[in-house]
């Protein structure tokens, strides 16, 4: 029955692979707001089966299977290559900076993926610009529709190189600094997502709000975790 619980977690797991593809599919047929339904629900997925495989204490029922491994794939389908996908068939930008802005999401989160340091010792933070795209997306699309598109070339060149400045981004299920708010900001953000993806074109006011509270919170703490470490407090 344990070994059973375990595989489920871990099938549980890897169908998040399954709602990524799904998302490319929704992609392809010009269905941005399906596409990043597929997306969030990829993210959901993620973000819950860890605490689910700690339940099920997958490491030990079955030690020759490595969830993080498994999370690792599909991690860089559903948060960076999807995500290149849709900046590359969603954000109208001419030939060559699309291009550039496709290529930098893709090797710069390929080359963070390669970093052995990419969460901190504690583990409660990740050291630089988490390879987190597809909201870097999400925020285009949906929370910034009339924005200019270099605008987002801009955003996404400074996003790629954030992978390597050793900034602070709080882990969300990891614990450390306000974790409880952080937590809590996290699920905020998700349902405001959900709501201002059911609702596009459309607006939600309150979603709206909702989001880019969400979004200052995270660069403030941000910034201050980053800042608290190089004062050594």
């Amino acid at each position: 029955m344990e070994k059973i619980a375990a595989w489920a977690v871990h099938l549980f797991t890897a169908s998040g692979l399954v709602a990524g593809f799904f998302g490319l599919l929704a992609a392809i047929e010009s269905d941005y707001r399906m596409a990043m339904f597929w997306m969030l629900i990829a993210l959901i997925i993620d973000g819950v089966d860890g605490t689910f495989a700690r339940m099920a204490r997958v490491q030990e029922i079955l030690p020759g299977v490595s969830g993080k491994t498994i999370d690792y794939v599909i991690d860089f389908f559903t948060y960076a290559i999807l995500p290149a996908y849709l900046f590359y068939v969603a954000i109208p930008l001419d030939g060559i900076l699309q291009l550039v802005g496709l290529i930098a999401i893709l090797m710069s989160s390929a080359v963070y993926y390669g970093i052995d340091e990419m969460v901190s010792e504690d583990g409660h933070h990740f050291i630089g610009f988490p390879v987190m795209w597809n909201m870097v997306l999400y925020i285009y699309i949906f929370l910034m529709p009339d924005a200019q598109p270099i605008i987002f070339f801009i955003a996404t060149i400074a996003f790629a190189v954030l992978h390597f400045v050793p900034i602070l981004v709080p882990y969300p299920s990891r614990g450390g600094r306000f974790f409880r708010l952080t937590l809590v900001v996290t699920v905020l953000f998700l349902g405001s997502a959900l709501v201002n993806v059911y609702v596009y074109p459309e607006q939600s006011v309150a979603g709206q709000v909702v989001a880019w509270l969400s979004v200052a919170y995270f660069a403030g703490i941000t910034a201050y975790n980053t800042l608290s470490q190089k004062a050594g407090t």
